[in-house]
């Protein structure tokens, strides 16, 4: 690519992307099979089954509106541990499963046409019951995925988040990549407008999850792409990270 196109690269997607420039019928006009909703379990990969979100949520709950008022950005994060029912509330907020049909879902956070391209990985520092390590969620199941433990991960997504102490320091933090193949089966080329959107939905639910259980949130949008790949061990191109998010107790004293 030309050095003058890279810098109008923005400019180019956003005109490329556009239902004009689709020149032939998707794949799901044409009976592909539809791409599966998440991921496989690798074998051997041990499972985490996560407390059922409704017997968890009731009484730690605030009103939404009141929750839309006092969500913030917090990013200092005392070294408490978190509770497993309070993770796993987080991810079924993040990405739960409410309606199951076939060859599609809905759940708590929107996606284009149901496609859900988004996979939900937890790098954690501190949780109650679990060793520090890599993890993914697994929203058929409502659990968790154990692909890693070694506890020095989390410096290295620090370091491929730019540095951002933060990483380290966070309970857990959450990692979102696109299995891009789901959205473009259906929507081909403007799939990859729709991952963006679809990962802006899904942190939303995330802070206002954390703000309903008294928890800190902050948005990752600052990291190496190429680092937090190779560390999840994803190709870069047919599944990619596209927004991390950290989560840990907020510190006592700290203004709202």
């Amino acid at each position: 690519m030309e050095a003058s196109d890279i810098a109008r690269i923005g400019e180019h997607f956003q005109e490329f992307t556009k239902y004009r420039h689709f020149l032939t019928p998707s794949l799901m006009s044409r009976g592909a099979p539809v791409p599966a909703a998440e991921k496989p379990v690798p074998p051997g990969a041990p499972i985490v089954e996560l407390p059922d979100p409704p017997e968890v949520l009731p009484e730690k709950t605030r009103g939404l509106f009141d929750v839309l008022r006092t969500r913030r950005s917090r990013r200092d994060y005392p070294l408490e541990t978190l509770a497993l029912d309070d993770l796993g509330a987080l991810l079924w907020s993040v990405q739960g499963v409410v309606v199951s049909g076939r060859g599609y879902t809905l759940r708590t956070a929107p996606s284009a046409g149901a496609r859900h391209p988004l996979e939900t990985y937890v790098m954690v520092n501190r949780v109650e019951g679990l060793t520090p390590g890599l993890c993914r969620y697994s929203p058929a199941g409502h659990r968790l995925v154990r692909l890693g433990d070694d506890p020095s991960d989390a410096g290295r997504l620090a370091a491929a988040c730019l540095g951002q102490e933060m990483l380290r320091t966070s309970a857990v933090s959450f990692i979102w990549t696109a299995v891009i193949e789901r959205g473009r089966w259906k929507y081909q080329q403007r799939a990859y407008r729709y991952i963006y959107l679809d990962a802006g939905h899904a942190c939303q639910n995330l802070y206002l999850a954390c703000e309903a259980l008294g928890l800190g949130c902050c948005a990752v949008a600052a990291f190496d792409d190429d680092a937090v790949d190779k560390l999840l061990g994803v190709d870069g191109q047919e599944e990619f990270v596209v927004y991390l998010a950290t989560v840990g107790h907020v510190r006592a004293g700290r203004p709202t």
